[in-house]
C-alpha cells in the first residue's frame, strides 16, 4: 500500500518505538498490528494534506467554484477564489462546507443547493453579511426544495429556520463574528498576537464564536483555512479537551485503554513531545488518532 511512502512508514514505525522505549511508554503500540495500523493512518492523513497542497498549486477549472456545476468542490473553489483575490469569499465557503459537511451518498448536494440559491443566485459573503435576515426568509420559503443531507460529522444539524439551532442561526453567528471581513479579522488577530502560526491558531480557536461549532467543527474549519493558506494559522496541539475520537485515540496510544482517565491536557503534552520525533504536525496527529481508535488492529481508509 502506498509504495512511495514505504520509507516514511519505516521512519514513523521506528520513531514510535524509539519514543516509547526512551521518552514515554506508549502502551497502545506495543502490539505490532496496532502500531502498523497507526502508521498507515498517519500516512493516510499525510496524503490528505498532500491533496490540499496539490489543489493550491494546480490549474483549477472555474466550474469547481460554480455550485450549479457537477464539478463543484469547495476546497478547489476556495483555492480558486483566493487565487483571484476573493479571500473573504473563500473563507466563507470553507465555513459553509464545514457547517454542511460532505455526505457519504449525497456528497455536497445540500451545500450546492443552498450556496447556489437553488440555481437562482449565489449566497455570497457580501450578500448574506449585508442582510442575514434575507437568507433566513429565503430558507424558510425554499426549505422543502433543498436536497441532500448533512455530513456525518454534522448529522445533528438542521436546516429549519424556525429552530434556534438551524442553519440560518449558524450563518448569522458567523456574520456577527467576522463582519465586515473574515480576512481582516485574521489580519487584526496577527496585529494583536503576532505571527506565530501556533499562537495564532490558538487565539483564533479561543475567539471564534459560531453557533453549533464545537471543538471538532472549530478545529476542522481553522485547520483547513491554514492548509489552504487562507489564514496564517496551524495547530500546535491536538486540542483534546472536549474531543471524543481523538481523545480516545490518545488514551489508547498512551495508556492502551480508550477508557483511561489520563487528563486531556497531559495527553496533549505527550503528543506534542511525540511530534518532535515524528514531525508530522498536529493535524495529522489528531486525524490519525481519531481514525485509528475506530479500528486499531486493521487499517480502514476513512474518508470523512
Amino acid at each position: 500500500m502506498w509504495p512511495n511512502r514505504s520509507q516514511k512508514m519505516k521512519e514513523l514505525d521506528q520513531e514510535l518505538q524509539g519514543f516509547s522505549n526512551n521518552k514515554h511508554r506508549l502502551a497502545g503500540i506495543a502490539d505490532q498490528a496496532h502500531r502498523n495500523t497507526l502508521v498507515l493512518q498517519m500516512i493516510a492523513s499525510l496524503r490528505r494534506l498532500d491533496f490540499t497542497q496539490a489543489v493550491r498549486l494546480r490549474d483549477i477549472s472555474p466550474d469547481r467554484a460554480d455550485p450549479r456545476s457537477d464539478l463543484f468542490e469547495p476546497e478547489r473553489a476556495a483555492a480558486l477564489l483566493a487565487r483571484n483575490g476573493q479571500v473573504d469569499e473563500a473563507i466563507w465557503l470553507i465555513f459553509l462546507a464545514t457547517h454542511f459537511g460532505q455526505h457519504g451518498r449525497h456528497k455536497w448536494r445540500m451545500l450546492k443547493d443552498v450556496y447556489s440559491g437553488l440555481g437562482s443566485f449565489i449566497w455570497t459573503w457580501a450578500r448574506v453579511s449585508s442582510n442575514p435576515q434575507q437568507f433566513r426568509l429565503w430558507l424558510q420559503q425554499n426549505l422543502r426544495d433543498i436536497g441532500g443531507a448533512f455530513g456525518n460529522h454534522r448529522k445533528y444539524e438542521t436546516l429549519n429556520p424556525a429552530s434556534n439551532n438551524g442553519t440560518a442561526t449558524v450563518l448569522e453567528s458567523f456574520v456577527r463574528c467576522f463582519a465586515p471581513s473574515p480576512s481582516r479579522w485574521f489580519s487584526d488577530l496577527v496585529r494583536h498576537v503576532g505571527n506565530d502560526p501556533h499562537v495564532l491558531f490558538d487565539a483564533a480557536y479561543n475567539r471564534v464564536e459560531i453557533a453549533r461549532f464545537g471543538r471538532l467543527a472549530k478545529f476542522d474549519f481553522l485547520a483547513l483555512l491554514g492548509r489552504l493558506d487562507l489564514a496564517p494559522i496551524s495547530p500546535g496541539s491536538a486540542y483534546l479537551s472536549g474531543a471524543t475520537g481523538p481523545l480516545r485515540g490518545a488514551r489508547l496510544l498512551v495508556d492502551g485503554d480508550v477508557h483511561s482517565t489520563t487528563r486531556a491536557a497531559d495527553l496533549d503534552a505527550i503528543l506534542q513531545q511525540l511530534d518532535e520525533n515524528l514531525n508530522v504536525g498536529m493535524q495529522v496527529m489528531e486525524d490519525s488518532l481519531c481514525n485509528w481508535q475506530k479500528s486499531p488492529k486493521k487499517f480502514i481508509h476513512f474518508r470523512g
